[in-house]
């Protein structure tokens, strides 16, 4: 197992947890509630914590030889609302 893999699970469930606050926090108080002032805020925070993601996933993949189909299930699993905490449970499987 590898030494960077804690760091990616934690990596997945902060970057889950801002897709579950833009989507059910900051676009709805855009959209339904008239405050558009948090959107930019949550907006940017996830677009970093997407990519620091990005490349975390390429990393670990690399150093645990992951296929390119099981890597592309990682990054689905990162558009879908609670699909990373999913990956986390599968990932923790894997490891032990």
């Amino acid at each position: 197992m590898d030494s960077f893999l804690p760091y990616f699970r934690t990596i997945s469930i902060i970057e889950g947890c801002s897709l579950l606050t833009l989507l059910f926090l900051a676009m709805p108080a855009k959209y339904y509630w008239g405050y558009p002032s948090i959107m930019p805020v949550v907006g940017w925070s996830h677009g970093i914590l997407f990519l620091i993601f990005l490349v975390s996933s390429l990393i670990i993949s690399h150093r645990m030889n992951w296929s390119i189909g099981f890597w592309g299930v990682v990054f689905l699993s990162s558009l879908l609302p609670f699909g990373t905490f999913i990956l986390d449970f599968k990932i923790k499987k894997m490891g032990a």
